[in-house]
């Protein structure tokens, strides 16, 4: 049988946006296949590795009938991108095998019974729900979400916080050594509700959102949360832990404020940072009358030092920082100017837009 017989593009382009979930090696074979489901002229890609499943569909497909299977994401994959874009290709179902057909190529993969793939749905109870431009919400992850921890043993801290109140929508990561904070409004009026996301869920937001002002709607449950947005439903379980107090770490009243044009600030840190210590990343920040040294050396003796001009009249200051936290927010915000506020050399910094309490990042100094 004839399941799917569609143009490559039509195919890939769903198959793209949810297999990038699905693990190369699994203990559970299935999780490493992708659903395909065909109903009428509309065809549904599903994958999910338990924690995050993803959905996407495509209308105006082609086929002899109806009908789903599961099969190797990756292969599957793999052998439309080598297929020429204009090539139509068919899914012909033979017994246990899925032939892929495209002119004179034939490709026999293995299949698994559908009936057999986990589904993930979203509980019943109490649900509240949001909409956000997608652009909007993608800005708000992309300015916190380089902060977030990768294996800690500190499990809610490999995620993002979000938490919704009133009108109001904030995003939070840590990694313990540095913290970020954005916020957005929304059209709502929420209760508070805490929720930290998985990160690979928030990598996969940022991949799959767009820079345009096309709705997303953010679905709460008490365990799980879901996004659509366009033809894509992503369902994601959340990490179940108190995330730390936020606004305790935040410092609220810093002496000593310079402002600097961000490029500027960005291209001298990333030429200082070529000679620090590769694993320690140091750089010592020297702050004087309306200018900024920066000084990174290494265990070879190697020395690198900038001096750029900045707009600071306070006390003079000589703190270490790691270079790679600092480059991270310099590249994940995207305004011409950033303040930094110090009290001195022993106490957190805070990086902030001028004109813009939405955003705030806070670096803790390291001894050089």
């Amino acid at each position: 049988m004839v399941l799917i017989k569609t143009l490559r593009d039509t195919l890939l382009t769903p198959l793209q946006s949810v297999s990038g979930i699905v693990e190369r090696r699994h203990t559970l074979p299935i999780l490493s296949n992708v659903l395909l489901e065909k109903r009428g002229n509309q065809m549904t890609l599903l994958a999910t590795d338990i924690e995050i499943q993803i959905t996407n569909y495509a209308s105006g497909v082609g086929g002899d009938g109806e009908g789903a299977v599961t099969v190797a994401a990756r292969k599957l994959q793999d052998i439309l991108r080598s297929l020429p874009d204009d090539r139509e290709v068919s899914l012909v179902l033979e017994g246990s095998r899925l032939q892929v057909r495209a002119g004179k190529s034939r490709f026999s993969l293995q299949t698994l019974p559908a009936d057999n793939f986990p589904r993930m749905t979203l509980s019943e109870g109490d649900i509240r729900q949001f909409t956000i431009t997608q652009k909007n919400f993608r800005q708000l992850i992309g300015k916190t979400q380089y902060a977030m921890a990768a294996q800690d043993v500190r499990y809610y801290l490999n995620g993002l916080m979000l938490l919704v109140e009133g009108s109001e929508l904030r995003a939070v990561a840590t990694d313990g050594h540095r913290l970020a904070f954005a916020s957005v409004e929304i059209e709502a009026d929420l209760a508070r509700q805490e929720m930290i996301l998985p990160r690979k869920t928030v990598l996969e937001l940022n991949r799959l959102l767009s820079d345009n002002d096309e709705p997303l709607t953010v679905t709460l449950a008490a365990n799980q949360v879901r996004f659509a947005f366009g033809s894509i439903v992503l369902v994601s379980k959340l990490i179940d832990g108190k995330f730390p107090d936020y606004e305790r770490v935040i410092p609220q009243s810093l002496r000593n404020h310079m402002t600097v044009p961000r490029q500027t600030l960005m291209q001298a840190m990333q030429r200082a940072a070529i000679l620090t210590n590769e694993k320690f990343r140091g750089v010592r920040v020297v702050l004087g009358d309306n200018a900024l040294k920066l000084i990174a050396a290494n265990a070879e003796q190697e020395e690198a030092q900038e001096e750029i001009e900045v707009n600071y009249g306070g006390e003079a200051i000589d703190v270490g920082f790691n270079v790679s936290y600092l480059l991270d927010v310099l590249n994940n915000v995207h305004a011409d100017e950033v303040q930094w506020s110090f009290n001195d050399a022993n106490s957190s910094a805070l990086v902030t837009l001028p004109g813009n309490d939405r955003f705030k990042y806070v670096v803790m100094p390291m001894r050089i």
